[in-house]
C-alpha cells in the first residue's frame, strides 16, 4: 500500500481497529512508549509500521505475529500503527505500508528490512541482524544504546547553555519567568531534532551573551516528558515554541541556523526588553563599564545648563531616550555630559570646546569614534545611526589611543543652572570723584 500519509481520507476506515491486540506477541508502540521501549532498550528490535486500512499489512498480520512468537524472548518484533501516530512514522521517513524497520546497536541510525514478508524470511533476517549485533559486541564495536538525555548532553560543553527542561521543572522555570523562553520539544529517535541540535546549542551559547540571559534556549525530550507534550499539543519533533509572560505560547516557523535561531531571539529580547539607560558622565567608572561592556557607546555633549536651562536639555535627553529606544535591539550604550565637564574627553573625540550639542559613536574595543555630522535631532540622529548600523561612515581612532583622564562630578540636579554669585566689593573707599577727574 504505497499511499503517502495524510493524504487518504480516514472516513472510509474508521470502523477498522489496530491489527493486533495485547494477546498477541507483537508490541504495540506508540510515541509515549516508543523511546522507552526500542530506544533505551538493549534488544534488537524489528518493527512494523502499518495502516489498519492497507491491504499488504493485513495479509502481513499473520506472518507478523507468527515471527514475533518464534522470535520471543530473542528478539523484539513491535507495531506502530502509523496512520494513527503519523508524527512517528513521519521521524522514520515512511511513506508506505507496510514499512519494516530494524533497530540494532545504534537505536539512532535504523535499518530497512528488504526481505520476504513470511514469517522464515523475518526469523532469518533477525537472527542474521543478531548475529552481527553480538558479533559486533564481541570485538568491542558495539556502540550499544544512547537515550535520549545522554544523546542530548554527548559533547559536554557545547551544549550547556542548552536548558533541559521536563514535567517537574518547567512551570517553575518557565512559566513563571519574566525571561523569554524558546523551547525545543524533541524525540531522540528523530533525524530532524539531530541535525537541529548543533545548531540550537550554538545559538543558546551566543543568544545567552548577547542578551544577558534574558532569552534562553530549553530542550524537552517529549517521549519522556509527555504531560507536556500531551499539554502544548506536540505532534512532530522537532516542535519549537515561545514562551512569555503573560501570553499563550506560540509556534517558531523560522528558519533551523543558528543564525535564523539568535535573529528571532533578538528580536524578542529588543520587544520585551526596557530602554538602555542614558548616563550622565560623573566618573570614570560609568564611562569604562557603559563603553567596555557594549559594542558601541554613544555620547552626547551637551550646551551647559545656563545655555539652555531644564527645559532645554530635557528636550535634548528625550531626543537620546528615543534614539536608545529605537535602537535598543543594538544593544549599545547610551552616554551625555555636560560641555567643559569633561573637556579632555571632548577633545580625544574631536568635539571640543563648540558645536553643542554634539556627538560621537565610540568603539572601546578598536578605539576608534564617528561624528554625528547633521542635526542633533530625531531625524539627523537615525540616519547617522542607521550608517553605523549597516558598517558605512567615517571613522577616526580616540586622540591618544585611550580613553582621557575622566573627572568626577557632581550629577545634574534636574533643575535650571544659576549664575556664580559674586563676592560683595565695598566702594565706600574709593574717590568717584578724584578718579573722574584722573581719567578725564
Amino acid at each position: 500500500c504505497f499511499f503517502v500519509l495524510g493524504t487518504v481520507s480516514c472516513t472510509l476506515f474508521l470502523a477498522v481497529n489496530g491489527l493486533y491486540s495485547a494477546s498477541d506477541d507483537v508490541i504495540e508502540l506508540t510515541p509515549t512508549n516508543f523511546n522507552k521501549e526500542v530506544i533505551q532498550s538493549e534488544s534488537l528490535w524489528l518493527v512494523e509500521f502499518y495502516a489498519p486500512w492497507c491491504g499488504h499489512c493485513q495479509r502481513l498480520t499473520p506472518e507478523w505475529k507468527k515471527a514475533a512468537t518464534a522470535l520471543k524472548g530473542v528478539v523484539k518484533v513491535g507495531a506502530v500503527d502509523a496512520d494513527k501516530h503519523q508524527s512517528l512514522g513521519g521521524q522514520y521517513g515512511v511513506r508506505g505500508f507496510p514499512t519494516i524497520k530494524i533497530f540494532g546497536a545504534n537505536k539512532n541510525k535504523a535499518e530497512d528490512y528488504q526481505g520476504g514478508r513470511t514469517s522464515d524470511a523475518i526469523v532469518d533476517a533477525a537472527l542474521s541482524a543478531l548475529r552481527s549485533l553480538v558479533k559486533d559486541r564481541l570485538s568491542g564495536r558495539s556502540g550499544g544504546y544512547s537515550s535520549g538525555k545522554q544523546s542530548r548532553e554527548s559533547g559536554g560543553a557545547d551544549k550547556k547553555d542548552v536548558i533541559e527542561l521536563t514535567d517537574d521543572s518547567f512551570d517553575k522555570n518557565v512559566i513563571n519567568s519574566d525571561d523569554v523562553w524558546m523551547v525545543e520539544f524533541y524525540a531522540p529517535w528523530c533525524g530532524h531534532c539531530k541535525n537541529l541540535e548543533p545548531e540550537w546549542a550554538a545559538a543558546a551559547t551566543e543568544v545567552k551573551e548577547q542578551t544577558k540571559g534574558k532569552v534562553k534556549l530549553a530542550a524537552v525530550d517529549a517521549t519522556v516528558n509527555q504531560m507536556l507534550a500531551s499539554r502544548y499539543g506536540i505532534r512532530g519533533f522537532p516542535t519549537i515554541k515561545i514562551f512569555q509572560k503573560g501570553e499563550e505560547p506560540v509556534d517558531y516557523d523560522g528558519g533551523r541556523t543558528r543564525s535564523d535561531i539568535v535573529a528571532r531571539a533578538l528580536d524578542l529580547f529588543s520587544d520585551n526588553a526596557p530602554p538602555p539607560e542614558l548616563l550622565e558622565i560623573i566618573s570614570e567608572d560609568v564611562l569604562k563599564s557603559t563603553c567596555d561592556a557594549h559594542q558601541l557607546c554613544i555620547i552626547s555633549v551637551l550646551p551647559h545648563i545656563l545655555d539652555t536651562g531644564a527645559s532645554g536639555r530635557n528636550s535634548y535627553l528625550d531626543v537620546m531616550l528615543k534614539m536608545a529606544e529605537k535602537y535598543k535591539k543594538k544593544m549599545w550604550g547610551w552616554l551625555w555630559t555636560e560641555a567643559g565637564a569633561q573637556s579632555d574627553l571632548e577633545s580625544s573625540l574631536g568635539i571640543g570646546g563648540f558645536g553643542y550639542p554634539a556627538m560621537a559613536a565610540v568603539n572601546a574595543r578598536k578605539m576608534k569614534f564617528a561624528l554625528l555630522k547633521g542635526s542633533f535631532s530625531e531625524q539627523g540622529i537615525n540616519e547617522f545611526l542607521r550608517e553605523l548600523s549597516v558598517g558605512r561612515g567615517s571613522t577616526a581612532p580616540v586622540g591618544g589611543g585611550a580613553f582621557p583622564k575622566i573627572h568626577s562630578v557632581e550629577p545634574w540636579d534636574g533643575k535650571d543652572g544659576e549664575l556664580p554669585v559674586e563676592d560683595d566689593i565695598d566702594l565706600s573707599d574709593v574717590d568717584l570723584d578724584d578718579w573722574d577727574k584722573d581719567e578725564l
